[in-house]
């Protein structure tokens, strides 16, 4: 190990308090759907209006593999007049939402890592939505752990945290920090079109913390070297979010479709796979290092048959080796599309058993289009 090595040495997860299966989510889409159907019949019967059509659980888990979903406020998503989650306002003077859910990822972190809050001095907080425009999200955190140094918020979508940590670790490579935490708060309920059939069963709520440092300050049982990051985008407007703070002066149909997530899902599973494979190889090539020789891969999760396309690829088609494997382990299932803490979570949920020497990748892949890979060795 080099004297300027640096070191993954813990992660953290913050599970909201509310699931959501499937079935729950179809019978609320479903309610919604007759309504508006009632609604506009007579539009629909003369051909003016589309009529909407029902999601069912087969539908969902055979487009995705997602069986359920955490959400930090289910009632309004459930709710058919209404569609989204109902979050309290918070005065300014209050912890907002977003820094609290990441305080308590970065606290597990910080604790598997054997740090407080003053052996941390950069924050970066990266997620595909922030709460606000600024104060910048991280330096809220900052203020809530008690770190020092500096902080700034970043956005790659799903990508946002794979980018971070390359960030993180330039930053500590370079001296300008020698502890920082990565936090990735996503709420994603509150980005998603709960009313479309196409994407209305996507995302979860969740948010991941990582700590990076110097090999040298590094004191937790767990630690993983980082041999190299890996960083590419190509521009696509087949994941797109037009929410912003421009949107009120456009005048837009205030009765049309929700400005937030939205996505060309087969163009996006046909673009991307064959990039995501690529960028993973080529990363591994420039360590000299075969797909095939590395020991687990924490991919995005957004979807299992992308995932299964990815692997394919990497450990060649005739391989046995699936996504949701003990070398590719899923957490899609459970958490759903969780956007840039996906492959964090697999990360945190699926290394214990690994050996010192052992090679795994975590890899990214989302809008933008946004492929970040991280390769890191057990020590």
């Amino acid at each position: 190990m080099s004297n300027n090595a640096v070191v993954i040495s813990g992660t953290g997860i913050y599970v909201p308090p509310h699931t959501i299966t499937n079935e729950e989510l179809v019978a609320a889409f479903n309610a919604y759907v007759d309504l508006q159907n009632a609604e506009n019949a007579a539009a629909i019967a003369a051909g003016t209006h589309p009529a909407l059509t029902h999601s069912s659980v087969e539908f969902i888990e055979k487009a995705s593999g997602i069986k359920q979903r955490y959400v930090i406020e289910k009632g309004g998503v459930l709710d058919p007049t209404r569609m989204y989650p109902r979050f309290q306002e918070r005065p300014d003077d209050e912890i907002s939402l977003m820094a609290e859910i990441a305080v308590v990822a970065a606290k597990d972190a910080m604790a598997q890592a054997g740090k407080t809050g003053a052996d941390i001095d950069a924050v970066l907080c990266s997620s595909a939505n922030m709460q606000r425009a600024y104060p910048a999200m991280a330096i809220e955190i900052q203020q809530a752990i008690g770190a020092g140094g500096y902080g700034f918020d970043m956005n790659v979508a799903c990508s946002s945290a794979t980018f971070a940590i390359e960030q993180a670790v330039n930053a500590v490579k370079s001296g300008s920090a020698k502890c920082v935490l990565v936090v990735n708060p996503e709420i994603t309920s509150a980005h998603l079109e709960w009313k479309d059939r196409d994407c209305h069963f996507i995302f979860g709520d969740v948010c991941t913390a990582v700590i990076v440092e110097r090999a040298d300050t590094a004191t937790s049982k767990d630690q993983w070297e980082v041999l190299g990051t890996k960083l590419v985008t190509q521009f696509s407007n087949n994941i797109r979010n037009n929410f912003g703070f421009m949107n009120r002066m456009e005048d837009s149909d205030p009765n049309g479709r929700d400005k937030t997530f939205r996505q060309e899902g087969r163009k996006v599973f046909k673009e991307v796979v064959p990039m995501a494979a690529a960028h993973i190889e080529a990363h591994l090539a420039a360590l000299g290092k075969e797909p095939t020789a590395v020991r687990r891969y924490w991919l995005h999760q957004a979807n299992l048959g992308m995932n299964q396309l990815v692997i394919k690829k990497l450990v060649g088609a005739e391989s046995t080796v699936q996504a949701g494997s003990d070398v590719a382990p899923l957490i899609l299932d459970e958490f759903a599309n969780t956007a840039s803490a996906g492959s964090i979570i697999a990360f945190h949920r699926h290394r214990a058993d690994m050996q010192p020497g052992d090679v795994g990748v975590i890899c990214s892949f989302g809008a933008g289009y946004s492929i970040g890979s991280v390769i890191a060795k057990k020590l």
